[in-house]
């Protein structure tokens, strides 16, 4: 990335986020949207889809002396540039960097992968979401076992690391 872009904080119209994040590339802007996984529970099935980490925001890098920005506000799919006054405000360099190290290359929200022996988590997808747990073991191909309590007895289940966050 170029050192004279900062990031912004921009608003896109409802549902229209792919839209304008593809619209915005094609304009020669460059874009962050952090996505997380959510869990719902939809005609009996459980349904996972990932979906904006700021609902209604995504961050866009741009230099703000030199280059067309305010083009961005009649972007198809964008709905403005959060600005103070009449310019817009640089997000903290150091949000960006902790943002980004936190999620893959196409955007996906990681999970800290700190589970150690014994530590509480808490299960983030699937029919047990939101249930509490603590972890067993851990296998060299790094698959957890946890120990669950369903229906008055202790159950050692098997899941994915990236299915738990821990809980302190």
């Amino acid at each position: 990335m170029d050192l004279l872009k900062k990031w912004f904080l921009l608003q896109f119209k409802s549902n229209s986020h792919r839209l304008a994040e593809r619209n915005l590339h094609r304009q020669g802007f460059e874009s962050f949207l952090p996505m997380h996984e959510v869990t719902e529970h939809k005609y009996n099935r459980y349904v996972t889809n990932l979906r904006p980490l700021f609902p209604g925001y995504m961050f866009v890098a741009f230099d703000p002396k030199s280059g067309p920005w305010r083009q961005i506000n009649c972007t198809i799919g964008v709905s403005k540039l959060v600005c103070f006054g009449h310019q817009p405000s640089p997000v903290p360099p150091d949000l960006i960097s902790g943002l980004m190290a936190r999620c893959s290359s196409d955007g996906k929200l990681l999970p800290p992968n700190q589970l150690n022996k014994g530590d509480s988590v808490q299960l983030l997808t699937g029919p047990f979401e939101n249930y509490f747990a603590r972890i067993e073991t851990i296998d060299a191909d790094q698959r957890v076992w946890i120990l669950m309590d369903l229906m008055g007895r202790t159950t050692s289940i098997s899941v994915d690391p990236n299915k738990l966050q821990n809980v302190k």
